[in-house]
């Protein structure tokens, strides 16, 4: 897919797969109290999918860019390559910083297609 086709609309599955929501569970137990966790799973499954760039959102998390040569990096992009949607982003506002509960992979991914790609998400 060349860069110029790229939208949100032909890489991004509009609403996140059920099996994105128990891993954000297993993340955010790291975190946070399972019972807290479990609320902050129900509220993102209830929450809307807005759009954020995916420079923004690398930056409101503070986290570091994964190299193109992860393996889970990889995956992603070769699922673009064959038209295969990504699953949007569920995310959770922390004290000074954005939580990705899940889809950490999918952002890096997004942000070597280019960094101003329009990533679905979903933000409590």
């Amino acid at each position: 897919m060349k860069k110029n086709d790229l939208t949100k609309d032909n890489i991004w599955l509009k609403e996140p797969e059920d099996h994105d929501f128990p891993a954000a569970q297993d993340y955010l137990e790291l975190l946070f109290p399972p019972g807290e966790a479990q609320k902050m799973v129900e509220k993102l499954k209830a929450a809307p999918t807005l759009i954020k760039k995916s420079k923004d959102i690398l930056r409101a998390s503070k986290l570091s860019l994964l190299p193109e040569t992860n393996i889970h990096v990889k995956e992603n992009l070769k699922k673009v390559e064959k038209n295969k949607k990504l699953s949007p982003i569920l995310l959770v506002r922390g004290q000074n910083e954005l939580i990705i509960a899940d889809g950490y992979h999918r952002l890096c991914s997004s942000y070597y297609l280019t960094e101003d790609l329009e990533v679905p998400c979903r933000l409590i």
